[in-house]
């Protein structure tokens, strides 16, 4: 199991610095030899793309990946443009990651349409998958795009793309057209008996799928474990503010995001991170949560945090 960091938004982090701050994240993640380094669209936040174009030309090793783009915020050939473009900076290391988003950003935030997902992503993999076949002529037309135009970035690197899947259907799509799969608010049997046998089923005669799993890490003593994960919850967000990962918690044991997380000391987290690997997991992207009183102690647990996994990156 392949082992990266997924950031988020840093609220404690000046405005001024985030930018500056994230890179360095980046680069303090390729030396402690992290595989990978995933960054999310949060909405109103830094542009992930932007921001993975910048690391791209700080590091020479470690995957970058978005975790993930909701397709609604770009016509698909602009999101093909802006793609390529990261993958140059980047060297041949950026992974694309896209989903569809959750109803309560595409609507109640930006006040666009959330009719049929799953059908929306296909067509617009229609026009993706088109676009990165290589410089040239792009013309595909469906339900949802017209698309007559044309594309030249680049024909020197692959663009693999990665699909946010809760669901069967979306989970069906993720085995036949993409790499794999990106997952958040996932538990090991959610992992292992809805997740790992839909994508594999529909990724067969194909390159075995990616199933990424998004997971809240926090090294604290053993009796902190059910407050981390409490905060974790509360600093991350509530399934309760998404159906889709409702729907998904059902298929696991876990309740909340905290529930899913690997919290308490090293045996513990080890442990936990194992059962990650047991259940199918191909790539952890560790959310590391700060845990403390204030800003020099959530610092410092961050840190502590980082260090531990990177440790045990050869241990999974």
């Amino acid at each position: 199991m392949r082992i990266g960091l997924m950031v988020g938004s840093d609220k404690e982090r000046s405005r001024a610095d985030r930018v500056t701050g994230l890179v360095d994240d980046g680069v303090r993640a390729e030396k402690a030899g992290f595989h990978s380094f995933w960054m999310p669209q949060v909405p109103g936040y830094l542009d992930a793309m932007t921001a993975i174009t910048l690391l791209g030309q700080a590091t020479s090793r470690i995957e970058l990946a978005t975790a993930v783009v909701p397709i609604q915020t770009r016509h698909p050939m602009i999101m093909a443009q802006q793609a390529l473009t990261t993958q140059v900076a980047c060297g041949g290391r950026f992974t694309l990651g896209i989903g569809p988003s959750h109803h309560w950003i595409v609507t109640g935030q930006l006040g666009l349409p959330y009719d049929r997902p799953a059908h929306l992503v296909s067509d617009y993999l229609d026009v993706l998958r088109a676009a990165f076949a290589g410089a040239g002529e792009v013309h595909v037309e469906n339900q949802s795009y017209r698309v007559h135009s044309s594309i030249d970035v680049t024909d020197a690197f692959e663009m693999p793309v990665l699909l946010a899947a809760l669901g069967p259907n979306m989970l069906r799509i993720a085995g036949e057209r993409t790499a794999g799969t990106i997952l958040w608010m996932a538990d090991e049997r959610a992992i292992q008996d809805h997740v790992v046998p839909r994508i594999t089923a529909a990724a067969a005669g194909g390159p075995a799928p990616r199933i990424i799993a998004g997971v809240p890490v926090a090294l604290c003593a053993s009796d902190e474990a059910e407050k981390a994960r409490s905060y974790a919850s509360d600093v991350l967000g509530h399934a309760d503010f998404s159906p889709n990962y409702v729907r998904l918690l059902e298929h696991g044991d876990a309740r909340d995001v905290g529930d899913t997380m690997a919290a308490g000391d090293e045996a513990d987290i080890l442990a936990r991170l194992r059962r990650y690997q047991e259940a199918g997991v191909t790539d952890l992207a560790a959310r590391v949560v700060p845990f403390g009183d204030d800003q020099v102690a959530r610092t410092q647990s961050r840190l502590r945090t980082e260090e531990f996994l990177a440790s045990v990156i050869s241990a999974l």
